[in-house]
């Protein structure tokens, strides 16, 4: 009876609490061992993103000369005044809307299409489908360089081909003259890029349920009308993400460019990431080439967080 008595006081007896800093849960152990592990992304990113961003930022706001080390100490506002003064600065900032918007225009529409045709049950498709890849893998300088001996006067093969099949009276500067120079960089930019769309809709395409336009079919609907009611709204959010995504990418793209015309003739092609360069590498002044590197940064984070809003609203709607 003692014994049984003696069990039950230890068996009523209140139990210590666990110290939960000594007991983690186990939720609380996989959130610190995922943190060890993001660490070294954490700190790549620091180092690599947020330090030259706010590098940047710091000194649009600075003298800063390259080959004058005297020119230092606090701007304000100074570099952006002198960037909104400069003469070339509006006709840059718009040769950057035209070449970004007819850019991402064409580059969807052209891919579009072509994923479409390469949609359909024809002979030798997966051929067709590794020939169109081409002009993406092709590096951008190889890609300037050719376009750019293609289209010369003197010697440039398309210039020959037109002027025999009768297009042109004779060989014509497509990069030498300030009406044209632009929209053959951009001309040649879509044709580079456009395979980069055709993949990604084409991937888009072939998740579509067949069963779909089976029925829309059957109650009479016609190709057109299967497209635009069925196919269309079933590529929004990948046409979203390709437009948004190639409208960064193009609107601080640098190399296709400059290694093309160089913003020439006369700045006729001149965008604001060329601009930078001017800025920064020829004029030395590296305060206004962060201040016009800044506004641009500015405006894509403004449309970023519009695509944001407007992708979280819809979700919220549907």
């Amino acid at each position: 009876m003692k014994a049984a008595a003696e069990i039950g006081i230890r068996a009523s007896a209140p139990t210590r609490p666990v110290d939960a800093r000594r007991h983690p849960t186990r939720a609380a152990r996989i959130r610190r061992t995922a943190l060890v592990f993001l660490a070294p992304a954490g700190i790549l990113v620091l180092v690599l993103v947020a330090y030259p961003l706010l590098r940047v930022l710091w000194d649009s706001l600075r003298y800063v000369n390259l080959v004058n080390p005297s020119v230092t100490g606090f701007a304000g506002w100074d570099n952006y005044l002198t960037v909104w003064e400069d003469g070339d600065f509006l006709p840059a900032l718009w040769n950057t809307a035209v070449w970004t918007g007819l850019s991402v225009a064409g580059e969807y529409a052209l891919g579009l299409a072509s994923a479409v045709a390469l949609a359909q049950p024809v002979r030798a498709r997966a051929i067709f489908r590794g020939l169109i890849i081409i002009p993406w893998v092709i590096p951008i300088a190889v890609a300037g360089l050719n376009w750019t001996w293609m289209l010369t006067p003197d010697y440039g093969i398309l210039n020959i081909w037109m002027v025999k099949l009768g297009l042109l009276d004779a060989p014509y500067p497509w990069l030498g003259q300030m009406d044209t120079a632009l929209l053959t960089v951009t001309f040649v930019n879509i044709w580079r890029s456009y395979p980069f769309y055709t993949l990604s809709l084409l991937a888009a395409l072939q998740a579509i349920p067949r069963e779909l336009h089976e029925a829309a079919a059957v109650d009479g609907a016609g190709a057109w009308r299967r497209f635009r009611v069925i196919t269309l709204p079933h590529l929004r959010t990948v046409s979203l993400t390709l437009i948004f995504i190639h409208i960064v990418w193009t609107a601080i793209n640098f190399d296709f460019i400059w290694v093309m015309t160089q913003g020439g003739p006369l700045n006729a092609s001149e965008t604001l990431p060329i601009m930078i360069y001017r800025y920064a590498m020829q004029d030395f002044d590296v305060g206004a080439a962060c201040a016009v590197a800044s506004m641009s940064m500015a405006f894509l984070a403004s449309l970023f967080f519009v695509y944001h809003y407007g992708v979280a609203r819809r979700r919220r709607e549907g």
